[in-house]
């Protein structure tokens, strides 16, 4: 059996539903091997409800993995909501969420995602405690986990400027898909490093307001894959890579906040194959969840620095295997990932 065909038969799915509240959606568990499930909540206009779950699940194993890189004592969950295309009560809407969250009783951990944010977290958490994310005290880890996810992937940005195009950062050009939360902070960051950037977005007026706040140069979302960049920064939804849009890169290097870039394992080969390097997603982009590790376990904010600025050096053990392998390093993270989720599992039994 195939490890997706495995991992799509463990799933667990709890469909949530509450018509008062306007709540319709899923939390998957992926995994509890090594801890509760841990991921964020995502609110997202879906299609259909299959296209809700297949992202649930996705998502869902995308976190196992993160959070097993990570080293963080923490399974992997998801949930997604779908945005309600009537009128609806917004604080109302995640107090029910926060309600089904209560019902797992510990078993997943909920925090943002795209679409979330603090004041939903508030609303949740006064239904549950098993929440993270929620208004930051002074000293302690908490509030928005997005500057923390930017911190990790700049790290890693900076690593691979370095060590596979031998120069820093700050003479590089970055192209970055996605300039929200995660994008736009991760574009002042590179900012103030001197990288020249290429920015592109949906919401042209956040676009328009960074761009000249960088001095960015402006690309169309679905243009900016095939920019002239050094690197390029998915950092909106997933699914980015697949045979049409790999043709299509320039940069040497693709190191992105965005989960589940790869639409296949296959395109992971495929960037390969064309010589452009593949920071995976899931090893660059655990510095939000780590953020919300140390809320939920008590650390204080000089842990969540030493573990956010220690993704260099994850990235550097998850390349390692990939030459030690010889295969694709997105291969690689998924097969050291794995490793360390049997091994929490043989602890447990």
């Amino acid at each position: 059996m195939n490890n997706h065909t495995q991992d799509k038969l463990d799933t667990e799915y709890f469909v949530l539903r509450d018509e008062a509240a306007g709540l319709d959606g899923m939390i998957a568990l992926h995994s509890t091997a090594l801890g509760p499930a841990a991921g964020g909540c995502r609110f997202w206009h879906y299609p259909s409800h299959e296209a809700l779950t297949v992202d649930a699940a996705r998502l869902a194993r995308g976190m196992t993995y993160k959070n097993a890189l990570a080293e963080l004592p923490l399974g992997g969950g998801k949930a997604v909501l779908r945005v309600p295309e009537g009128p609806y009560d917004r604080a109302k809407l995640f107090r029910a969420f926060g309600r089904e969250v209560e019902k797992l009783r510990g078993r997943y951990l909920t925090a943002e995602d795209v679409g979330t944010c603090v004041a939903d977290m508030e609303a949740i958490s006064s239904e549950t405690a098993h929440v993270a994310g929620l208004a930051q005290v002074p000293g302690r880890p908490g509030g928005d986990p997005s500057p923390w996810t930017a911190r990790g992937v700049f790290g890693a940005m900076e690593y691979l400027a370095q060590t596979h195009l031998d120069r820093a950062i700050g003479d590089c050009t970055v192209a970055i898909q996605g300039v929200g939360n995660v994008g736009g902070a991760l574009a002042r960051l590179l900012h103030a490093s001197g990288a020249k950037l290429v920015l592109a977005d949906t919401n042209s007026e956040r676009l328009a307001k960074l761009a000249i706040e960088t001095g960015a140069d402006v690309a169309g979302v679905n243009e900016v894959c095939g920019v002239k960049a050094d690197i390029l920064a998915p950092c909106a939804l997933g699914g980015v890579f697949n045979a049409t849009t790999i043709a299509k890169v320039k940069a040497r290097i693709v190191c992105g906040a965005a989960n589940n870039q790869l639409a296949t394992e296959e395109d992971g080969v495929r960037l390969a194959e064309r010589g452009v390097l593949y920071a995976p997603d899931c090893v660059v982009n655990a510095g939000g969840i780590i953020n919300v590790a140390a809320e939920h376990l008590g650390w204080d904010a000089a842990e969540v620095v030493r573990r956010v600025d220690g993704t260099a050096e994850r990235l550097a053990r998850v390349l390692a295997r990939s030459d030690q392998l010889g295969v694709a390093p997105n291969l690689a993270a998924d097969s050291l990932a794995r490793e360390r989720v049997r091994r929490g599992a043989a602890l447990a039994a």
